[in-house]
This record gives structure tokens, sequence and C-alpha cells, in this order.
């Protein structure tokens, strides 16, 4: 059944061209802005959008325009630009507990048992569902803004380092490094 929806999905679609299928995307935040003119006021919409795969890789984007499905075609193809890939530990959850911080928005992320959920507030949720991530426990401080607290989330998924990375970096092999972190986890 699954796999049928997924071969329709890469089937054409009405406007003759090959839909991507491989990444989900998430409207985060519409932003009506209105400008005023001579005759009245203008409005337009901005657009921020997450995209993923869920297998670790993700984006965020931001487009304006007049109008709604503009916008968020263009915050779409922008986020397909600028994707990030964050390694998951058992393609479920993050390797470590991180912060991150963008202007006035914090966010801490921590690790989390199997089973535990996606615990986090709307614009982060979107990020963790968009990347794939099962379990995870996230707060935000500072400013609510969703830009702010897409991008610091983005700021500390960009921190997170796999033990395969740090085992190649200090010359070491993997069960030397994840060793330690059993050792970590019995001394608390």
């Amino acid at each position: 059944m699954a796999k049928e929806r997924a071969e329709r999905g890469k089937r054409e679609d009405k406007g003759g061209e090959e839909r991507d299928s491989e990444f989900i995307d998430k409207l985060v935040h519409i932003n009506r802005v209105a400008k005023v003119v001579k005759g009245g006021k203008r409005f337009g919409f901005a657009a921020l959008v997450v995209v993923g795969d869920q297998k670790g890789r993700v984006g965020f984007g931001h487009g304006k325009a007049r109008e709604v499905p503009e916008a968020v075609r263009k915050a779409t193809e922008s986020a397909k630009r600028g994707l990030i890939r964050v390694p998951l530990r058992e393609g479920r959850t993050l390797h470590h507990d991180v912060d991150g911080r963008w202007g006035a928005g914090k966010v801490t992320l921590r690790t989390a048992p199997p089973g535990t959920g996606v615990i986090a507030g709307g614009p982060m949720r979107a990020v963790f569902e968009s990347v794939g991530m099962a379990d995870v426990v996230a707060k935000s401080r500072g400013s609510s803004n969703p830009y702010n607290m897409v991008r610091a989330t983005f700021d500390a998924l960009k921190k997170q380092v796999s033990p395969r990375a740090v085992a190649a970096r200090r010359g070491k092999k993997v069960s030397e490094i994840l060793k330690n972190r059993t050792a970590d986890v019995v001394a608390d």
C-alpha cells in the first residue's frame, strides 16, 4: 500500500512534470503584510517552510509574494537549496544534547529513549518531523518568533556530531568513542 502511494507520488502530476516525492514540506508560518498606497492597501504574504526527506536531511526557506501559493512555492525552493545533513543515532534521536541560538531565540535539544516521541513546540516540531526524528525533547527559551526558533533549531542541529566523525577527527576507533559514552551514563 505504501509502495503504491510512493509510486503515485513519482508519477506525473497535472502540470506535466515529475513531482519531487522524496521530500515532505511543512508550512510553519504565513505572515500577511500590507503596503499602504494611494488607492488603499496592497497585501503580500511571507511564508516560512521546512523541507526534509525524513532520513536526516532538512532545510528551511522563506518566500514572499502577492499570493499565498506562490510564496509557499518560493519558500519550498529556497529550502531545497539549503539542505543540511543531521546525523541521527539509530535513525531516531540525537547523538548528544545541544544548545542553539539565533538572535533572541534559544533552544535546547536533548536525546530521548525509544518511545518518548517528539516533545517540542510548533516550529521546532516541524523541523524534527521533517528530519525524521522520532524521539527528542526540546525546550525553547527567549524569542517565540517562528523564524528565530527555526534558525536556532538549525544552529543546534548543525552542532550535532556523530561518533564516527569524532573518531575520525581524533584518530581513534568508533568503539573507543562509544565505550566512553556508556561509562558516562553509568557514572551519572
